[in-house]
């Protein structure tokens, strides 16, 4: 099982970014997929997640209306698109994976989890 986050970078703030996941060893299409991010100095935190189907989302409310969360299980893969970027933001962001709850943001529930991405998000 292995997961790989990429697509971090450097960005100006309103700025925006994709991040992909690619999954490898099992089949995506049994598992919920969340994203996390770890700041300096500051505990890592669920930012997004999606179900199996993809019809259920759910977002910190720091992150509504400006990430989006989606999967394409034909590429096994997930991604998270990030616009409107703050300083705020700037973190390393993770991907993982599990398959017993619907959706959660709880990183306890998930038990794969990708290398870091970091994101940037400085003028």
């Amino acid at each position: 099982v292995q997961l790989q986050a990429s697509g971090g970078g450097l960005v100006e703030p309103g700025g925006s970014l994709t991040l992909s996941c690619e999954i490898s060893g099992f089949t995506l299409d049994y598992y919920n997929i969340g994203w996390f991010r770890q700041a300096p100095g500051k505990e890592r935190e669920g930012v997004a997640c999606i179900n199996k189907s993809g019809a259920n989302t759910g977002y910190v409310d720091s992150v509504k209306g400006r990430f989006t969360i989606s999967r394409d299980n034909a590429k096994e893969s997930g991604f998270l698109q990030m616009n409107s970027l703050k300083p705020e933001d700037t973190a390393v962001y993770y991907c993982a994976v599990e398959k017993f709850t619907d959706c959660s943001l709880r990183q306890e529930s998930y038990a794969y989890w990708g290398q870091g991405t970091q994101v940037t998000v400085s003028s």
